[in-house]
């Protein structure tokens, strides 16, 4: 009978390991910390006197909701659109800090274009700093 292809081997070349000895590892360094995960930004609503923290490219409008900012006029509370920028209510004035906006969307460009630079929908601007918001200018 011949040894089957599953029989045990002696093992030769086997190092045997010591309990009282560490492996030499060598710690490594970090030359380029990565950027955190989470970055916040401060967006602070001027005539309400309230402050929201957001994470950075979060949505205008749903970070003034979410801090009880009420956007809308009385007709916009009626007919608008949910936040799709398809009506326009969501009109905000943007006191400091424009540049930490993204840039204004089609559609916005089109609905404001009689309005001033300062102005955007609320739902069409993500924030990637500081920003003061004047509410239903």
């Amino acid at each position: 009978m011949q040894s089957a292809d599953t029989d045990i081997q002696p093992a030769e070349n086997i190092q045997s390991i010591n309990p009282n000895e560490s492996p030499a590892i060598e710690p490594e360094t970090v030359s380029n910390p990565a950027k955190p995960l989470f970055q916040s930004v401060s967006i602070t609503f001027v005539k309400e006197g309230k402050e929201a923290i957001a994470s950075d490219g979060a949505n205008l409008r749903i970070k003034a909701i979410e801090t009880g900012i009420d956007l809308y006029t009385f007709g916009g509370k009626m007919m608008n659109c949910g936040g799709y920028g398809q009506c326009g209510t969501c009109i905000v004035e943007i006191v400091e800090g424009a540049d930490n906006l993204s840039p204004r969307t089609d559609f916005e460009n089109r609905k404001l274009k009689k309005k001033p630079a300062t102005y955007r929908l609320a739902c069409q601007a993500l924030v990637h700093g500081a920003v003061s918001v004047k509410t239903k200018p």
